[in-house]
């Protein structure tokens, strides 16, 4: 498998087919349209084209809107879905037209009003709320609460702390309103409630006296009618809003019928935001429109029949030199490469002119993954998930279930090899069952007895990898017309390497001196030095053995990881597989032993995926390769709540 070659597509077309043609284009998703406003700056300051515009923004709040109004209908009126309910399909001919969009959009309104008032009740019941609980201590006062007196006196309505005492307060106020009179209404453990009566003359006195016991007006001073009244008319306003926010929410509820026409509207609108996003990429004149886009070249026959039917002119041609960096990467794979999709993804594509490292990591890494969980029973689940998932979800990126699945039948057989199931979780039951049961699973080797033989196992794998990435690069540097570089870094090392092999085996010396190790010596200083002058001949060759020798020994280190958590896996399993045993009881056991393997298959899985991605990452792909791709993103729907039935080849 291969990065999929790419067309070039220059085109003009008559600007009153410009929608009928970005219309079939989406249909199809063979072209990507690209952005060609750097080669077009200077005609456009000249005015001899001008760029395209188009309603962006506005499709982008309008399809904001219709999804705030599905969220707020999902809180309303939740619809239970199946855990792996897959989304519904609709071809892509019914996702470009603007059938219902009207009519959803008008629901959409609707329920955002409804939401709004709902806010609006919810605010003013909360006031309401407030002032019940502030009218709660004048509920004895019999006194209307916007009375301010008569035509002599003055009331006033207030409270000081409860630590204050009734005696001190009236003391002090008489010494300076003689008339004044303070009564207590009610108070709590923080607060004392009274009413303030005394001549109009000596209220300013009255209330300086009280000032220093922390006297405070009251907030319901000027409510109209008694505490009592007040708290009957708050408690009727209480209903009438409730009675309104269950009509809101009724007429919200009401429009679940209408949820799938308002996801599907969404996603009209989502294509239509494609479209958007080309057309803004295109420049023109009055009668014609221009246009760059990218196309693999397998389609370039059916992107031709297509274009004939169009008033248009268009060219196809290769990606030259200068073209490479901005050239979309579209990696052709089979369904045994395509898993490595995700794995790559996180990385970065390759760029358009290096190398797709899904065929030759694929082995690796199902592989390793294999080796480090090594459990018949870790894998059948694996299996059994990533078939469920695939069969229920129809995910429109079947790479990372499609991983789980290859990775599984490689768990299956790796466990079979070690004769791991929920670890020992077999011969453990037999024992609880039989106490003299000696029944163990085959095996031909195991974690815990043979750890040498497994680590010595995970290096030479490593080194397998190692040699085949520096193969990859010695024949993408041979492609690339660099073969010496090739001769002088990794062919050298490989016979350096060959050499030590060799002079460890005591085979192809001569007198002693290990011909094919001073070899490659030999070449690894010609190497190193042969673009250097002068002292930095020195620094080059020091630095090429020191990161030569150190690179290849932490390089290869680093799989050791393979047997650590393999090893870890195993032991885990049987550590919980025993603690369940040592109740005795088979119910006990099982519970037991499904509750710790459950946690050691999550942490398994977890572990063994981050630590296969790094040895992929940082041992496999440094040796060849070349990140830095942008993903092949052709003109067609984008959905996020149907999803779109594939075109047949």
């Amino acid at each position: 498998m291969a990065i999929v070659t790419m067309k070039k597509l220059r085109l003009m077309v008559a600007r009153d087919q410009k929608d009928a043609l970005l219309r079939e284009l989406a249909l199809h998703g063979w072209v990507e349209i690209a952005e060609i406003g750097d080669r077009m700056q200077e005609a456009e300051e000249r005015g001899a084209v001008v760029r395209e515009t188009s309603d962006l923004i506005a499709l982008k709040t309008r399809q904001a809107a219709l999804d705030h109004a599905l969220s707020i209908l999902d809180r309303y009126a939740p619809v239970k879905t199946p855990l792996l309910s897959a989304r519904p399909e609709k071809e892509a001919a019914q996702l470009l037209t603007d059938e219902g969009v009207a009519a959803a959009e008008q629901t959409a309104r609707e329920i955002r009003e409804a939401e709004d008032t709902i806010k609006r009740i919810t605010a003013e019941a909360s006031r309401q709320h407030g002032v019940m609980e502030s009218l709660m201590p004048w509920l004895d006062l019999d006194l209307p609460l916007n009375t301010q007196g008569t035509r002599r006196t003055s009331v006033a309505l207030g409270c000081f702390s409860a630590k204050q005492s009734m005696e001190t307060v009236e003391a002090a106020l008489t010494q300076a309103a003689e008339e004044a009179a303070l009564f207590r209404v009610s108070d709590d453990k923080n607060q004392q409630y009274v009413a303030l009566v005394c001549l109009k003359e000596a209220m300013p006195a009255a209330l300086e006296a009280l000032r220093p016991f922390g006297f405070a007006p009251s907030a319901v001073t000027g409510m109209d009618g008694t505490a009592r009244e007040c708290m009957a008319r708050a408690e009727r306003t209480l209903q009438d809003l409730e009675a309104e926010k269950d009509g809101c929410v009724q007429r919200i509820r009401m429009a679940a019928d209408r949820r799938d026409a308002m996801k599907m509207a969404s996603d009209r609108l989502g294509t239509r935001l494609a479209l958007a996003g080309a057309e803004n990429r295109l420049y023109g004149t009055e009668s014609v429109l221009l246009a760059e886009g990218w196309l693999p070249a397998d389609d370039e026959k059916r992107v031709k029949e297509l274009l004939d039917r169009f008033d248009c002119a268009y060219a196809f041609s290769d990606p030259t030199e200068e073209e490479i960096p901005d050239v979309p990467v579209k990696l052709k794979s089979n369904i045994f490469t395509r898993s490595m999709n995700c794995i790559t993804e996180q990385y970065s594509l390759p760029a358009y002119n290096g190398v797709d490292p899904n065929p030759i990591m694929a082995p690796f890494f199902i592989l390793f993954f294999g080796m480090m969980m090594a459990d018949m029973a870790y894998g059948i689940l694996m299996i059994a998930g990533s078939l469920l998932f695939l069969k229920k979800k129809r995910p429109d990126d079947p790479s990372f279930m499609e991983m789980i699945f290859w990775c599984g039948i490689s768990t299956v057989v790796f466990g079979a090899l070690t004769g791991g199931f929920f670890g020992d979780f077999i011969p453990q039951l037999c024992k609880i069952i039989n106490p003299n049961s000696t029944f163990a699973l085959p095996a031909l080797f195991t974690p815990l007895n043979d750890t040498m033989a497994i680590m010595i196992g995970s290096l030479v794998l490593g080194l397998i990898q190692i040699f085949t990435g520096m193969a990859v690069c010695t024949v993408k540097k041979t492609r690339d017309g660099h073969f010496a570089d090739a001769l002088w870094e990794e062919i050298t090392w490989w016979v350096i390497l060959a050499g030590v092999a060799l002079m460890v085996l005591k085979i192809g010396t001569v007198h002693g001196v290990p011909v094919v190790l001073v070899i490659g010596g030999i070449m690894l200083v010609y190497g190193a030095t042969r673009n250097a002058k002068g002292f930095g001949k020195v620094t080059s060759l020091v630095a090429a053995i020191y990161n030569g020798v150190t690179g290849y020994f932490s390089d290869t280190l680093s799989y050791v990881r393979i047997m650590a958590l393999m090893l870890s896996g195993s032991v885990i399993a049987q550590v919980f597989n025993t603690l369940g045993a040592t109740f005795g009881s088979v119910i006990l056991f099982v519970v037991i032993s499904m509750i710790g393997n459950m946690l050691n298959l999550a942490l398994n899985l977890l572990g063994c995926y981050v630590h296969d991605m790094r040895l992929q990452f940082l041992e496999f792909f440094n040796r060849f390769y070349q990140a830095g791709g942008k993903a092949y993103q052709p003109l067609a729907p984008q959905t996020k709540y149907v999803q779109v039935m594939k075109e047949e080849q």
